[in-house]
């Protein structure tokens, strides 16, 4: 049970540190954030009673960008596995996917 994810600026061709990130029920209840680390790295940051099957948003907050803020909606089918959330941030464009 766990969830990680992972912030790479394409423009700078690097990790993108410093970002603050959070977890949020689908109704806006914060359940978990934190801030990435010098690889662009957010790792067991969930605790374990706040994480269970459902939809969840993921929200990074990339003020210095074009979209100040990217907000990823998910679903977990099975809190037992770990899900892996990658952000490829640039300065007019953005894309995630579910990792490994």
């Amino acid at each position: 049970m766990s969830l990680s994810t992972h912030v790479l600026d394409t423009a700078r061709g690097g990790p993108a540190a410093g970002v603050p990130v959070r977890l949020e029920s689908l109704g806006g209840e914060r359940l978990a954030e934190g801030v990435t680390d010098h690889d662009g790295r957010l790792r067991d940051w969930v605790p374990a009673e706040r994480w269970r099957a459902g939809s969840y948003r993921l929200v990074f907050e990339t003020a210095g960008a074009f979209f100040p803020e990217v907000a990823v909606v998910f679903r977990i089918t099975d809190p037992s596995q770990h899900y892996h959330v990658p952000l490829l941030l640039s300065p007019f464009g953005y894309t995630v996917y579910k990792g490994s």
